[in-house]
């Protein structure tokens, strides 16, 4: 029997408060975390995610007390991400209460952090968090991006042209390096509520063995099943999560109807 399809919001953290944004940008509070987690703990929500998108010094702080806070309020795991830059870093989140850890920045900066990672904590303790965006002249069409989908991942070449980070390639080499979880982000789509990206997450699942989260898009209940007939192990949403447009249920629903395993 094929694994049960996890249904996971979002938090997107900010000064200690839930925020929600298109693209990234004109970010709406959408309330105090801990309310939020234990309510959609009480709706099924299999896991959930935290991303602290300040991820200041100070905004870690705040994200450990929150996770501290939440732990001791709900059952269900918890993965934290958000200027995770070391294996103390990890450690500190970890014994806060987090159950599994989101690399993302650091990770491309020295990819080595991967293997320490998954050396130290074992492999299912860390998700990687790949920003992707559309990128024609990329292998798979797809590149990673920084700074909330706004800049290119990549280097300059010898010749000093622009050579962009395959997204595909990415997540396949995070992998082989210790990634027990892939966090796949459609940055074209985060908050439209269009849809999920389809393609990418395609992509990405014909090149990993790990479970992929899908992220990205969600705007209605019948987005979801899509997303798994796709490859998605598990699927993540935000803002029709936060704004009551959609519950955790009628996700479940519409992924049972599909014919999709839940919880």
């Amino acid at each position: 029997m094929s694994l049960a399809v996890r249904v996971i919001p979002c938090l997107d953290v900010d000064a200690g408060r839930v925020v929600k944004g298109i693209n990234f940008k004109e970010l709406r509070d959408a309330g105090d975390p801990v309310e939020l987690a234990a309510t959609y703990d009480k709706e099924g929500a299999d896991e959930l995610t935290f991303l602290d998108i300040s991820a200041s010094h100070e905004g870690r702080a705040t994200t450990l007390e929150i996770v501290t806070r939440t732990a001791e309020q709900v059952f269900i795991p918890l993965t934290v991400g958000g200027g995770i830059r070391s294996v103390d870093d990890v450690d500190r989140m970890l014994r806060a209460g987090a159950d599994k850890i989101a690399v993302n920045t650091a990770a491309i900066v020295r990819p080595e952090l991967i293997a320490e990672i998954a050396d130290r904590f074992g492999n299912q303790v860390l998700v990687l968090s790949v920003d992707a965006r559309r990128a024609p002249g990329t292998d798979s069409g797809f590149e990673v991006t920084t700074h909330g989908g706004r800049k290119s991942a990549g280097r300059s070449d010898a010749r000093g042209n622009w050579q962009s980070t395959d997204a595909v390639e990415w997540a396949a080499k995070a992998v082989e390096l210790g990634a027990g979880e892939i966090l796949l982000n459609a940055m074209d789509a985060d908050g439209t509520e269009d849809g999920f990206d389809i393609e990418l997450i395609k992509a990405v699942r014909s090149e990993v063995t790990v479970p992929v989260i899908a992220s990205g898009g969600a705007g209605k209940a019948e987005h979801f099943p899509p997303a798994v007939d796709a490859g998605a192990d598990a699927v993540l949403a935000a803002t029709i999560f936060h704004f009551g447009k959609v519950r955790i249920g009628e996700v479940k629903q519409a992924l049972s109807g599909a014919g999709a395993p839940v919880r």
